[in-house]
């Protein structure tokens, strides 16, 4: 018996209705697009610097690979800044407030000394799993969204509520010609978006300790983000006659209390305490006893791991120190610079307060680089359509699977939309186990076939689900 009954189901669906050809492709194409997907190093590497030519090679994939896409009279497709796809689905009801789903073309780095087990953008296939940068940031989506749409338009289908899905190429470095241009087109033709739904949290399974199976959470927002530039400036000098304190000693000292002395913890501020509230009926005892009462326990229980706490709090990362000319002068300069990502409870302001008060050192100069206020906290009310249209599509692919609004700790081209839709999700159903997350943005990223196939079935089943005017009843 398979794992997924929904995937069984979903597959004998097309065996009955004919479609011989579309599960064929499913079943083999699907992972070979992908892997195809993969092999093209859309990498960006800087706000300036971006491997254009990949992304040249990589619409010239899409056009081959999806003829019916670029083919149909149906959808409308144009490029936006350059590199990124907009393409329009008009339904024959055109009442129905239109919704859109997006995913991002291009990848950070990945250097094969590292330590991968593959080559980054081999694609190889090991023990089920395919590797490479973009397996699941974010060429799954990219992927899985075309070839759903590509089967449904080979057997005739035509929707009742129009969508759109676009595809930035610039997400890595903050979409500013890709998602925002793309965000500007449709705001210049009066478009509001019912909800949108881009990549963000996943299916989790093994990594919260105590729940018993796996829990899908689906991002109602994103946490802001901050980076200050910590420097301390002081008189060079010979390295045998050094001063009690060096501009490094400084800036080590203001580092250090800003690692000590965390951001507050906020549990129950944000939309962290409905994420345990909703899932606390599936954790054995006594974990079922701690998350019916995180009000008196979260501090034991959420900040012990890197992943729970950064749902509970602004979280603090270094990620930048530099200093020293030579190894015998005193260096007369000595900067860090420092990245918080702000949690839902706290604006920008705020931190930068915070971050002052606690280095607390005149001799330390604080200069704000860049940053922006948390996202607002969409609806996942009973009556919501977008939310409990990706749960239904949930439950539908994943049965067993757990659903749970959450807070999205990264950022996604997703935020540049808040003025076309008050409804924005972050979701993309890729199985996260223990140690998947240092995947992400790390070594050995990689996808298993099983669960790319998922995928494709999944945003086939959502287009179908959201192709309905009111809200189907509750799930029993």
């Amino acid at each position: 018996m398979l794992r997924y009954p929904g995937w069984l189901l979903g597959y004998l669906w097309w065996l009955l209705k004919g479609c011989y050809a579309v599960a064929r492709v499913f079943l083999v194409d699907a992972r070979v697009l992908l892997g195809v997907a993969v092999k093209i190093p859309t990498v960006s590497f800087s706000a300036s610097e971006q491997n254009t030519t990949a992304l040249k090679e990589f619409d010239q994939l899409l056009r081959r690979v999806f003829p019916k896409i670029f083919s149909s009279s149906l959808v409308q497709h144009e490029m936006v800044g350059n590199y990124s796809h907009l393409l329009t689905v008009p339904g024959s009801e055109p009442d129905l407030e239109p919704y859109m789903l997006l995913a991002h073309i291009d990848v950070v780095p990945a250097d094969e000394a590292d330590g991968w087990d593959a080559p980054p953008f081999s694609a190889q296939e090991l023990n089920g799993f395919i590797y490479g940068r973009g397996t699941i940031d974010n060429k799954q989506s990219v992927m899985g969204i075309l070839q759903a749409l590509e089967y449904l338009l080979e057997q005739g289908y035509t929707p009742r509520r129009s969508f759109y899905i676009g595809l930035g190429h610039d997400e890595e470095i903050s979409g500013p010609q890709g998602a925002v241009n793309i965000v500007k087109l449709l705001k210049s033709r009066g478009v509001k978006l019912l909800y949108v739904l881009d990549e963000g949290l996943t299916i989790m399974d093994g990594v919260v300790d105590g729940l018993i199976g796996p829990g899908a959470l689906i991002g109602v927002s994103e946490k802001g983000q901050a980076t200050v530039k910590l420097s301390v400036s002081t008189p060079p000098g010979h390295s045998s006659m050094p001063p009690r304190e060096s501009s490094i000693g400084i800036l080590a000292s203001a580092v250090t209390r800003l690692e000590k002395n965390r951001m507050p913890n906020l549990f129950g501020h944000g939309p962290e305490r409905a994420t345990f509230e909703h899932l606390a009926h599936k954790f054995g005892w006594p974990y079922r006893m701690v998350m019916s009462n995180l009000w008196l326990f979260s501090s034991l229980v959420l900040e012990g791991q890197p992943d729970t706490n950064a749902f509970v709090r602004t979280t603090t990362a270094v990620t930048m120190f530099n200093s020293g000319v030579k190894i015998n002068v005193m260096p007369a300069y000595a900067e860090a610079f420092v990245n918080f990502r702000i949690h839902s409870s706290q604006t920008l302001q705020e931190v930068l307060k915070l971050i002052k008060s606690t280095i607390s050192d005149e001799r330390v100069k604080v200069e704000f680089v860049s940053g922006f206020d948390p996202l607002p906290i969409s609806s996942y009310d009973e009556d919501t359509f977008g939310y409990q249209i990706i749960k239904k599509t949930v439950h539908d692919i994943f049965p067993e699977v757990t659903v749970s609004p959450g807070i999205c700790v990264g950022n996604t081209d997703s935020r540049h939309y808040t003025e076309l839709s008050p409804d924005i999700y972050r979701f993309a159903p890729s199985w996260y186990k223990p140690g998947d997350s240092a995947r992400f943005h790390g070594v050995n990223e990689r996808i298993s076939i099983q669960n790319y196939e998922e995928i494709v079935l999944f945003y086939f089943q959502l287009m179908q689900n959201s192709d309905i005017r009111n809200l189907p009843g509750p799930r029993t």
